[in-house]
């Protein structure tokens, strides 16, 4: 029973690993799975956006519908499209649990924001969709404190890099952080050419 499989290939089959686990698989076999993965494949146009949707995606483990509906939102910004596409995703409650230290994976963060564990501003928020606003605090939820995940967290336990994005001001030891301003894209660690993106679905 290996449960990191599938998350490997998927890891392999879009060229960026999606989970810590996964790190030490992808770099040494870099190249898609399967019996004719480390062939040269000519991709087109079209080819090229779809992977990098696919990638922003699996990134944020958002469906293709969600992903549909946060591009829609950007096309409406005023700034420029990628770059509001990747702040409107990055809003999500589970993402900035994930950036926050409190989970290891974006797995992870969904399950503990739809499992009721997260708060904001002091209310149960159990969707993962749910987008913070700028001095929003999130914490996790007094009940669920001492559950062993949020034992690890409060040790810095899922803390990877040891940087914190600036956009976050964080308390791991009070399993809460706040969200001081919106992201800059420079400052969203997501492996994507977001104007692909932009082009596949203004196609």
């Amino acid at each position: 029973m290996n449960q990191p499989r599938p998350k490997i290939k998927k890891s392999r089959a879009l060229g960026i690993p999606l989970t810590p686990k996964a790190v030490k698989y992808f770099e040494s076999r870099p190249y898609p799975p399967g019996e004719h993965g480390r062939g040269r494949k000519q991709n087109s146009d079209y080819k090229v956006r779809l992977l990098e949707k696919q990638r922003l995606r699996a990134q944020y483990d958002l469906s293709e519908r969600q992903l549909a509906r946060a591009y829609e939102r950007a096309r409406k910004s005023e700034t420029k499209t990628g770059d509001a596409l990747i702040v409107e995703l990055e809003r999500r409650l589970d993402a900035l649990v994930l950036r926050s230290g409190l989970a290891r994976t974006i797995y992870q963060a969904r399950q503990m924001v739809s499992h009721g564990h997260i708060e904001v501003n002091g209310r149960k928020v159990d969707k993962p969709s749910f987008r913070v606003r700028p001095d929003d605090v999130v914490r996790v939820r007094e009940r669920s404190r001492e559950k062993y995940p949020f034992q690890v967290a409060r040790e810095g336990g899922y803390d990877t890099d040891g940087e914190t994005p600036r956009y976050l001001e964080v308390n791991l030891k009070a399993l809460a952080f706040r969200l001081d301003r919106d992201p800059l894209r420079k400052e969203v660690p997501v492996i994507c050419d977001e104007q692909l993106v932009v082009e596949f679905y203004a196609r």
